[in-house]
């Protein structure tokens, strides 16, 4: 098999797990609404940091217990997330009918959204204190800020 045929093979195993992945993000939280806005609520209440041992911050004069903002908040994400994954799913699409080329402003943008994605629950985690008593969920959007770059790069990398 030629090289140039193995990395479009790699690329495109790449993509289809890239849109895999985006679906079972948008459908499990449109699955478990309920629990992702307690989730999300649960960050933005800033409860572990009020759970034992009590982390006493000046950070938690910003909690937010609307759950009005909680369920918008998800909202957001969502919008995100449908956007990603249909993009990429087009992106894919494209792919096996016309090429990489075709292909890669619909990946671009479906990376493009889920950074968006990541980046708000990043930053919103950060306002929220998430790093004093939630490690491991800044660690997971960290984590996947990096698979979305180390696929951009991928994606757009010439040979």
């Amino acid at each position: 098999m030629p090289l140039h045929d193995t990395i479009l093979l790699f690329k495109a195993v790449l993509a289809s797990g890239l849109a895999c992945w985006l679906s079972i993000a948008a459908i499990n939280n449109l699955h478990a609404f309920h629990g992702a806005v307690w989730a999300i609520g649960n960050t933005m209440r800033m409860d572990p940091l009020r759970q034992d041992p009590t982390i006493q911050t000046p950070l938690l004069r910003r909690a937010l217990t609307s759950l009005a903002v909680h369920r918008l908040a998800l909202l957001v994400v969502l919008a995100l997330q449908l956007g990603a994954a249909i993009a990429a799913w087009s992106g894919m699409a494209l792919l096996f009918h016309d090429g990489l080329a075709a292909a890669l402003p619909w990946l671009n943008l479906a990376l493009c959204a889920m950074a968006a994605f990541l980046l708000l629950m990043h930053l919103g985690g950060l306002w929220f204190g998430y790093w004093i008593a939630q490690e491991g969920l800044q660690s997971t959007h960290l984590v996947l800020l990096l698979f979305t770059l180390s696929l951009f790069f991928l994606f757009n990398a010439r040979l």
